[in-house]
Order: C-alpha cells, then structure tokens, then sequence
C-alpha cells in the first residue's frame, strides 16, 4: 500500500505552484486588459479577433519545437528565461501606451511574443510535474496545479478591472509585468533541483517531434482525447472567450462586468479542480467525455439568455464542468507516457488542443462583423459540438469504457 505524503512537503512541487500562481495571474491580467483595450479603445470585435489570433498562432508554431526542448535541456531554466521575457514584452506595452504609441500593430507583434514564449513554458511545466511527484499523486497534483490556476484567473481579471477602473489601463500593464516577473524568480534554476533529462542525442528537433508524434499516434486513447479537447477548445473555450467581451459591452456593461464574468468561469473550474484533488477518477475516459456533454449543454443555454447576471451564472457552470474534461485526460496522458518522450507528447496534445482556438476566434468574429448575433453564434456552436461529442461516444466505446 503507498504511503500518502503530502504534497505540500514537497519543496519542488510548492515552488513551482508558486511561480504557476504568479505566472497566470500576469497573463490573465494582459489578456483582460487586452481584451478590454481591443473592444473600447480600438472599439473593434475584428480587433480583438487579430490580437488572439496573433497571440494563439506564433505560439502554436512554436509549440512544435517547446517540447522537444522540454525533453532535452532544464525544464526550470526553459521557464525561468520564458517568463523573463515575457516580463519585458510587457514592460515594453506598458510604456508604448503611456507614451502614447500604442497601435494595432504593435499589439499584433508583441501578443504574438509573447504567445510564442508560452509555446516553450506550457510543455515544460506540465512534464515537470510527472518528475517531482509519485505516480499514485498524479491526478492531486494536476488538480491542484489547475486549482491555483483557476484562482490565479479569478484573481487576474479582478485585479485588472479594478487597476483599470480606479487608474489605467497603461498600470494595469504594468501589474501583469511585475506578475509575471515574480514568477520568474520562483522558478529561478539555482532554487529548484533539477536532474538532467537523457540527451536526444544527434537526432534533429524535427526528428525528436516525429519520433512524439509517432508515439501519440500508437494509442487510440490518447487520439479519441485529443478530440475531445478539440472539441471542447474549439466549440466552447474559443468562442466564448470572444463572446463573452462582446456581450458585456453589448449589455452595456463596464470593466468590473467583464472581470466578475471572466471570473466566474475560473470560480467554476476551480471549484471542480478542488472535487477531483479528493475524488479518485478510474474511468478518466468517460468523466472526460460526460464533461465535455456538461460543458456544451450550458454553452447551449448561454447563447438564449441576455440578461448579464444570469449569464454571469451560467459562465460559472460552463467553467465547473470543463475541469472534468482535461484534467481526467491530462492525469491519464501522463500515467501512460513514456517519460523520455513527456515533453513532446504533451507538446502534441497542447498543440492539438490549441490548434483551434484561432480558427474559433477567427470564424467568431467574422460571423459576427457579418451581422450574426454572439448568441446565435454560441447556438450553432454548441449544436455542431453536441453532435461531435455523440459521435464519439458511439465510435469511441473503448474509450468511454477506460
């Protein structure tokens, strides 16, 4: 029987939880005040949709690379110079908007920086964790790390509706800057021990992503939960990230509405995260998939309400039941992962995952420049996925099953 060790004695585990606090609380600070930026001062959903696009795109080309980085050199050292840069690219937005030389251009080029940089952060912190705890603490731990995630995000848009509400949005830039900047300090190397992963050897970071990807395409579990990430990144994540600024602005809503909306979704995930940290999940397959059910029918009641209060409560549900889509696939991806190829294997599952989130922001906020109302988009949306998630369900038995 394994003996039952905390994790919070783990020193590796708390600092890493730390940085992770800091580090998602500055980048939901610059996405909120972003979005914000895009929708009042450039008043522009088309905008909006460009600054995401470019944020999601570069990062994705650079994903393909982030892992097998993470499979080869110092997980800590990949995210500390990550994060440090990204505190600069910060800085840099921070002072081209007091000075007053902000335009779309240079958000498009920074956003898509410091997206890039996060292509290297996401697949080096997630295969961190398989190293630093047992086997058996894998799904705590992913719960946890979610958890202070999802609270990081309830606490990056309140800090930046109330930094632009009573100062700026220039101070609000400035408050993701230092965020991120502590962050960096927590994982600074020196602090962390860290053995060195086995060298790939000569091969070329197109043949250690093949050598990934050949892996991932063996099991069918893994395929199946990839699409159901898809599914969910795609139908519901990315377009209720653009839906959900433009309703607010169309219900006449302020800074404070858009960061108690955004928060309420985080609230939801975290309030599942804290469930599956004491609840043990043996069918990872199927609570993924019932998740994913959960996410799109209250995606579906979204779309027919207007009234920000009720849509508010709705957000929340939506963000409690996404937590029961990844977190069960995650915890399962990392138990039947060779450890040698963690790094690129969850840089696959990242890059698949976020793959479609451009494609939603895009096609979004096309439809709606075209004349169609963010509800009648979230509708369709919902129907398509509802119908993809049945299909898997029936095509995909051995998965439910697992």
């Amino acid at each position: 029987m394994e003996k039952s060790i905390s994790l919070f004695r783990n020193r590796t585990f708390i600092l890493l939880l730390i940085a992770g606090i800091f580090a998602v609380l500055g980048f939901s600070v610059f996405l909120t005040t972003t979005t914000w930026y895009a929708v009042t001062v450039m008043g522009s959903a088309g905008s909006l949709g460009l600054i995401l696009i470019a944020a999601t795109v570069p990062r994705l080309i650079m994903m393909t690379f982030g892992g097998v980085l993470a499979d080869k050199y110092k997980k800590t050292t990949i995210m500390f110079v990550s994060n440090l840069v990204q505190g600069f690219i910060l800085l840099l937005l921070f002072i081209l908007l007091l000075t007053d030389n902000l335009n779309l251009i240079w958000l498009l080029i920074l956003s898509g920086l410091f997206g890039s940089l996060d292509a290297f952060f996401g697949p080096a912190s997630s295969s961190m964790i398989p190293k630093v705890v047992e086997r058996y603490q894998l799904q705590k731990a992913n719960a946890y790390f979610q958890g202070v995630d999802q609270l990081a995000f309830i606490g990056g848009p309140i800090i930046a509706g109330l930094v632009m509400e009573a100062g700026s949005i220039e101070m609000s830039y400035l408050a993701s800057t230092i965020l991120v900047l502590l962050s960096a300090v927590f994982v600074f190397p020196p602090l962390i021990k860290e053995e060195q992963d086995p060298d790939t050897g000569k091969a070329t970071p197109v043949q250690n992503f093949k050598e990934g990807f050949s892996y991932l395409r063996k099991s069918r579990f893994l395929i199946v939960g990839i699409l159901v990430l898809i599914t969910m990144n795609f139908f519901v994540f990315g377009a209720l990230y653009i839906a959900i600024p433009i309703i607010v602005e169309l219900l006449d809503g302020t800074p404070i509405n858009l960061s108690i909306m955004e928060s309420a979704q985080m609230i939801g995930m975290l309030a599942s995260t804290m469930i599956l940290s004491f609840v043990k999940i043996n069918r990872k397959g199927l609570v993924s998939v019932m998740g994913l059910f959960g996410t799109l029918i209250t995606a579906l009641l979204f779309s027919q309400v207007s009234d920000l209060m009720v849509l508010t409560v709705i957000v929340f549900f939506i963000g409690f039941a996404m937590s029961f889509v990844y977190i069960p696939f995650f915890t399962a991806a990392q138990e039947q992962t060779d450890s040698r190829l963690m790094g690129r294997v969850m840089s696959i599952i990242f890059l698949a995952m976020n793959g479609f989130d451009p494609l939603a922001y895009a096609m979004v906020s096309l439809l709606n420049t075209m004349g169609i109302s963010i509800q009648a988009v979230m509708f369709a949306f919902s129907i398509v996925g509802l119908i993809i998630t049945l299909f898997i369900t029936v095509k995909a038995k051995d998965y439910v099953r697992n």
